[in-house]
């Protein structure tokens, strides 16, 4: 009969274990940021008119260059910044979400966070007329307010996963009928802007919008990242994170919080970008081939993700299309094949 293993035995095997991850971790990380830095450059090269590295660079530093510093400088660079900044903030949201709520379809996407973005901005565009910081500030407020409702409505000593998920995804709904009721009552020179910020785009991305996308991100991720233990205990059940000293009630409020935060104001600026908030952390995982929070790697992923959806929209196919309808081309199957196999295993709760 085989002998357990000694104390000092588990520890070793603890610790092997945890720099295996940790290493596993470092890799990932390369990879995207690799991903990341090839995506930019390409972005800065490559358009109806192709860039030379050097020229490129003297731009950025601000050298001027006829018929190269205004495309790189003013058109290609804030397009790329935004793009990366944009695409972390959905993954991060998207990763905390989901490991929050210990359900992949706990995605700000699905769960009426950005349909309530949505129906503010398209409602202020149609009916008031706003353009610009008046849509921005409506759809983050709106935002805000959507997600503190659902919380509220799925309260019930506490917050179940399943429970959220379905009351968000009632509430996506109505908030949807809203967009349309708006959408049918606009006119044609307010149509055309309201669609086009509700499909999601980089289109006039200019390095002034990316400001505030970039100190929300960078706040609510310093929360966040700082909370990653308490969510990896939060994903063995609330009794069981409590039981090792978890403030539960405060740690989810706080996560709810950045990552609403850090979501709102992306989709303020860029529109509801499809799926990427959905589809971030599973791709992590699937690099990474391990669980937990993954915050990190989640943004990197949805960066990556908005950056090359976006250059392949604009540059790939016969078409430009917005990086919202490319980001839900991708996005969509997973969806229906994610339903599939969780109405298989007996439901989404």
């Amino acid at each position: 009969m085989t002998e357990s293993a000694s104390p000092p035995a588990l520890v070793q095997i603890i610790r092997d274990q945890r720099n295996r991850q940790r290493r596993s971790l470092y890799r990932c990380c390369i990879v995207f940021i690799t991903l990341l830095i090839v995506g930019v450059i390409t972005t800065l090269l490559v358009g109806q008119s192709m860039t030379a590295p050097t020229e490129a660079f003297r731009a950025i530093l601000g050298e001027e260059i006829a018929g190269v510093s205004f495309t790189v400088r003013e058109l290609r660079l804030p397009r790329a910044v935004l793009a990366c900044l944009a695409g972390a903030s959905f993954g991060l949201s998207g990763a905390a979400f989901q490991v929050l709520l210990r359900n992949p379809l706990a995605s700000p996407d699905i769960i009426g966070i950005s349909a309530g973005a949505g129906a503010a901005a398209v409602f202020t565009i149609v009916f008031w007329g706003a353009t610009g910081l008046s849509v921005s500030i409506a759809a983050v407020v709106s935002a805000l307010v959507v997600a503190l409702l659902i919380y509220l409505l799925a309260w019930r000593d506490g917050v179940a996963g399943g429970r959220l998920i379905l009351i968000g995804i009632g509430t996506a709904a109505m908030l949807q009928s809203v967009t349309a009721y708006s959408l049918s009552k606009a006119p044609a020179w307010r149509l055309e802007e309201a669609l086009r910020w509700l499909t999601g785009t980089l289109n006039g991305a200019t390095l002034a919008q990316a400001a505030p996308v970039a100190l929300t991100l960078v706040f609510c991720a310093a929360i966040l990242l700082s909370h990653s233990r308490a969510l990896s205990a939060l994903q063995m059940g609330d009794d069981t994170a409590s039981a090792i000293g978890v403030p539960v009630a405060r740690t989810r409020l706080l996560v709810v919080l950045s990552a609403v935060g850090a979501i709102a104001v992306a989709t303020a600026v860029c529109g509801p970008i499809a799926f990427v908030a959905f589809l971030a952390r599973p791709i992590a995982s699937r690099v990474a081939r391990m669980g937990g929070p993954l915050l990190l790697i989640s943004a990197l992923s949805g960066a990556v993700l908005v950056l090359l959806a976006d250059f392949a929209g604009q540059h790939l196919l016969p078409a430009r299309y917005p990086v919202g309808i490319m980001t839900g081309v991708l996005g969509a199957p997973y969806l229906l094949y994610l339903l599939v196999r969780m109405h298989r295993k007996g439901g989404i709760a």
